[in-house]
């Protein structure tokens, strides 16, 4: 999310933008995160008339093994049996948890490796990617808007920053699909060392509604998750 935007202030790009619900239609709502924009889609989803588990992580067909994490580890540090606690939502569960590798391709030639994960509950959607970009967060926050916010998570530096979801309106009827600006999402970028020397963790939710995101439901996921993330220094 937070590359795409430096991305776009540089090349003038635009975001689309979310319409209504309509009958006969079905809305879909996604965000663009992590350090390549990346829509992620695959998951794995459980429907059960009583008594449901939790979705396991599910990689996508397309994965490619990043270093020194992936996405299936990004998956399996998020989609944590007490993650519907920590966004103050105790009684619901993973409906769909994913990982996957996005990869980008710049102007220069270079490509990019982005490792990603999303586990999506009633309420709420959670993303969590990382970045071996090095630039440091405090940085990238100049590219963020006027509301970013200075936390401290785990020692490391880190910026809240809010961004628009994207959400995908299907009318089942005439076979198209129509973009629009959805809600809000709350992310937090978080310095991959405690000197921000450079790359970033990036923790986002959004709601299902038009709702804001409790930060504080955000700073709980980050502050528990991201210390089990492969790699992640302790300050």
């Amino acid at each position: 999310m937070a590359e795409q935007q430096i991305a776009d202030a540089a090349a003038g790009a635009g975001k689309p933008e979310k319409g209504s619900n309509e009958w006969g239609q079905a809305i879909a709502a996604l965000v663009v995160v992590g350090g390549l924009a990346a829509f992620l889609l695959s998951g794995t989803f459980q429907q059960k008339s009583s008594d449901p588990e939790p979705a396991e992580c599910h990689t996508s067909d397309d994965a490619r093994p990043s270093k020194p994490v992936s996405g299936v580890q990004l998956c399996s540090a998020l989609n944590r049996a007490d993650l519907p606690t920590l966004l103050g939502t105790p009684t619901e569960y993973a409906m769909t948890a994913s990982g996957k590798e996005s990869v980008g391709d710049w102007a220069d030639g270079t490509k990019t490796v982005t490792p990603e994960a999303e586990v999506q509950l009633s309420t709420y959607t959670v993303n969590l990617s990382t970045s071996d970009d090095d630039i440091p967060v405090a940085e990238m926050a100049g590219f963020l808007g006027r509301s970013v916010e200075n936390r401290t998570i785990g020692g490391h530096p880190a910026v809240l920053y809010s961004d628009r979801t994207i959400a995908l309106k299907f009318n089942l009827g005439g076979g198209k699909v129509d973009t629009g600006a959805g809600g809000i999402a709350r992310s937090l970028l978080v310095a991959k060392d405690t000197k921000d020397g450079g790359g970033f963790y990036e923790v986002s939710i959004w709601r299902q509604d038009d709702v804001l995101p409790d930060d504080l439901a955000l700073l709980r996921v980050a502050e528990t998750v991201l210390p089990t993330v492969p790699g992640w220094t302790a300050g």
